[in-house]
């Protein structure tokens, strides 16, 4: 019995032994990976913060810092990477799950319903901000904070699946949104610095949005598929909350003085008709641009969707190429049309251009001469071409605007001018994909194309005609003014020489002349 019980009692402390060592081993083990750990995370950080320093001597340059530019850029990308995740939320719920391939009228109604409303409430955005012009900054942050609440609306309305909250948030997102922007622009000359131009300026702040969506899109995706709709539009909430405060905090002369103290007149509704020239030749090339490139979007989206194009329709199974099937497609157009946007903020931003007027009749010019030659060697490279030229047109020719509007239109209405300019903007767009719906039904890209390529050729003949009649108009003018004023100028000489001026006395020094010899 005792040997039992020796036995026994070597055997256990034999296995303490051996938990004992397995026991070191894993907090070995821990410690390790705890200490790996840790330095990813201090090399992640150490990252971020060279990154973020290399941002902020970009937003800050050129004497950012100074006016408070670098401040509104950093606001207006956080803003930007907001609206991306509620986007992002938002297209996994079933208000924004409309599938690529349903019926063109269902996704036509799609675009009417949450497009044509907000572009319909957008004019209505200027007028109300024109007369804060004393208090942009809380404007701002209203906007910012509005979009908040309806986040904290939505993601409790996305677990019961509550479509009217979903489509009054989303509708309320949006406008709120483009009150941001026409705000964001109308403020723009009160924050440029002397080394920059409007042109640069806008262009740094869309590069900067732009950069942010797209790091927020990805990031939004993979959270939206990890936590869920309700969790990113909450985190998107207290994105919009912080920035609020951001917006609060923005420099004071960002602020304009108040029409009443100003002893201006009131501010008055503003439309195309009476933003002048430039302005409205401005607006028209960015309507051309708008319109095809709403029904660029969606005509190639529904031809690849019924293979209506080359790479896609062909019959022999063998000749297919397996890697450019629909959904592949449609992510190299979409990439094209996000680099396309990129590089014309940075164009916009490397150029010094001063004369904007030029830069929006150069882009239209690009798009028509892409879709003639799209039209007629259409393939697949021709598609993505034409989709990175039109997203490049777009974002260039839509800052040019911008510094056109910043710079002819007065402050006392320059926000309601943005508001109608949006407006319009957006219509077009909508009208352009509601075109591209219908000709998508020949399933011909020529016919589409062609068409479109008409248009533009006609709107760009008759900008062209109509600033050529500017011009002359305007060298008639200032030719009939120059001969005016030399024909007075042998008059007044006449006259100042006869008059005696007032500093004109005898001098006793001087001997007195003979006028008569």
């Amino acid at each position: 019995m005792e040997g039992g019980w020796e036995r026994a009692r070597e055997i256990t402390r034999r296995v303490g032994r051996g938990v004992a060592d397995a026991g070191r081993a894993t907090a070995r083990a821990g410690k390790a990976t705890a200490s790996g750990t840790a330095r990813a995370g201090k090399a992640t950080a150490k990252g971020a913060q060279k990154v973020g320093k290399a941002t902020r001597r970009l937003t800050y340059a050129n004497g950012a810092d100074r006016t408070g530019l670098g401040r509104l850029i950093e606001l207006s990308a956080g803003n930007s990477a907001s609206d991306a995740l509620v986007t992002v939320a938002l297209a996994s719920t079933v208000f924004f799950g409309v599938p690529v391939g349903e019926a063109r009228g269902s996704v036509a109604l799609y675009l009417v319903i949450t497009m044509l409303p907000f572009a319909l409430l957008a004019p209505f955005v200027g007028p109300i901000l024109d007369r804060f012009r004393s208090g942009r900054r809380y404007v701002m942050a209203g906007t910012l904070f509005g979009r908040g609440l309806l986040c904290f609306a939505m993601a409790a309305a996305v677990g019961p699946g509550d479509l009217p909250t979903l489509f009054i948030g989303a509708l309320g997102v949006l406008v709120l949104s483009k009150a941001y922007n026409v705000s964001r622009a109308a403020i723009m000359p009160n924050v440029l610095p002397a080394d920059i131009t409007l042109v640069s300026a806008n262009a740094r702040v869309a590069l900067f949005t732009l950069v942010a969506a797209g790091v927020a899109v990805p990031v939004g995706a993979g959270m939206t598929a990890w936590l869920g709709s309700a969790a990113v539009l909450r985190i998107a909430m207290v994105a919009f909350l912080l920035l609020g405060v951001v917006a609060v905090r923005l420099p004071r002369h960002v602020d304009s003085p108040d029409l009443e103290e100003e002893g201006a007149q009131p501010s008055r509704w503003r439309t195309l008709l009476k933003v002048g020239p430039a302005v409205a030749e401005a607006v028209w090339a960015n309507l051309a641009i708008r319109v095809f490139s709403g029904f660029l979007l969606f005509f190639l989206l529904f031809l690849v969707q019924d293979k209506a194009v080359p790479w896609l329709a062909v019959n022999q199974s063998w000749a297919q190429d397996p890697f450019f099937d629909i959904p592949k497609t449609i992510a190299l157009l979409a990439a094209a049309a996000g680099l396309g946007g990129l590089a014309g903020a940075a164009v916009a931003n490397w150029t010094r251009n001063h004369a904007p007027q030029l830069i929006v009749l150069i882009t239209l010019a690009v798009t028509v001469v892409t879709t003639i030659v799209t039209a007629i060697f259409f393939g697949l490279w021709a598609a993505l071409a034409i989709s990175l030229i039109t997203a490049f047109a777009q974002e260039l020719g839509k800052l040019a605007l911008d510094a056109i509007v910043q710079r002819e239109i007065g402050e006392e209405v320059r926000s309601s001018t943005f508001g109608v300019v949006e407006a319009v903007l957006q219509l077009a767009w909508v009208f352009g994909g509601l075109i591209g719906l219908l000709l998508s039904l020949t399933g011909s890209s020529l016919a589409g194309l062609v068409t479109l390529a008409v248009a533009l050729t006609v709107a760009l003949g008759w900008l062209l005609v109509a600033r050529s009649k500017r011009v002359r108009a305007t060298n008639a003018k200032l030719a009939r003014q120059r001969a005016e004023a030399s024909e007075h100028a042998p008059r007044r000489a006449e006259e100042d020489d006869l008059d005696p001026q007032p500093g004109d006395t005898l001098d006793s020094t001087k001997p007195l002349t003979n006028p008569f010899g």
